[in-house]
């Protein structure tokens, strides 16, 4: 990757709590609510509108990797929504 980009060396979803593990190559490993991932989406369509799902309501059922990010897809259906390395990071 140019620019220096930090790239997870793994991603994984928790049985436990649906959360996004997100492990980074300095060893750290980022566990995201999906809730709070949904919240934070930045595509054209969630700006400045917030999500209507309650907390607890929204669960990540399927990631996509995408080189510079990762397409996350949850269960209200939302699928637009790249999240780049270093926004994930910054979560």
């Amino acid at each position: 990757m140019s620019g220096g980009m930090v790239v997870p060396t793994r991603l994984e979803l928790s049985r436990a709590n649906g959360a996004l593990r997100v492990y980074w190559p300095d060893g750290q490993c980022q566990s995201l609510d999906p809730g709070r991932l949904r919240a934070a989406c930045r595509c054209a369509a969630c700006r400045g509108k917030p999500s209507e799902a309650g907390p607890g309501d929204t669960q990540i059922v399927a990631l996509g990797e995408m080189g510079y990010g990762v397409q996350i897809v949850f269960s209200d259906g939302h699928d637009r929504g790249i999240y780049p390395w270093p926004y994930l990071q910054a979560l």
